[in-house]
């Protein structure tokens, strides 16, 4: 996996958490909205755990599935409550099935309470990453 793929994830999953929070700014009211946001967390989650797996093959750590790829990140104290990435992943398989109104609702709220965990991490591996690279470019 080369470095430059692995930094342009990060610049993906930028982009997509920024259109995830102008989603979460939107009227929760109504229904649309609401349905748009959680698109936007599948796409969102989808690319986190994607970026995960590159860094951590970057790390010369292999994991395979979306699971195994949040452990693994947990064990190395790259995200901070696995309980909430593993509910993340599970909210995110069960999106695509979600015709009831109400567990939409409820997977909107828990949306609300993932986004600044999702942020945060992203804000510390892009230090950890981008630093990296910076300073090898200043050897």
């Amino acid at each position: 996996m080369s470095r430059r793929k692995a930094m342009q994830s990060l610049a993906n999953l930028e982009k997509a958490l920024a259109r995830l929070e102008e989603a979460l700014d939107e009227d929760d009211m109504n229904s649309l909205y609401i349905d748009g946001t959680i698109q936007r967390f599948e796409f969102t989650f989808e690319l986190f755990w994607k970026t995960i797996k590159r860094l951590l093959e970057e790390e010369g750590i292999e994991a395979k599935t979306p699971k195994e790829t949040l452990k693994q990140a947990y064990a190395i104290d790259w995200l901070q409550d696995e309980h909430a990435w593993l509910q993340m992943l599970r909210d995110r398989n069960e999106t695509s099935y979600v015709y009831d109104e109400n567990k939409a609702r409820q997977i909107y709220e828990n949306i609300v309470d993932y986004f600044p965990k999702m942020k945060r991490t992203f804000k510390q591996l892009n230090e950890r990453f981008q630093g990296d690279r910076n300073e090898s470019s200043n050897d």
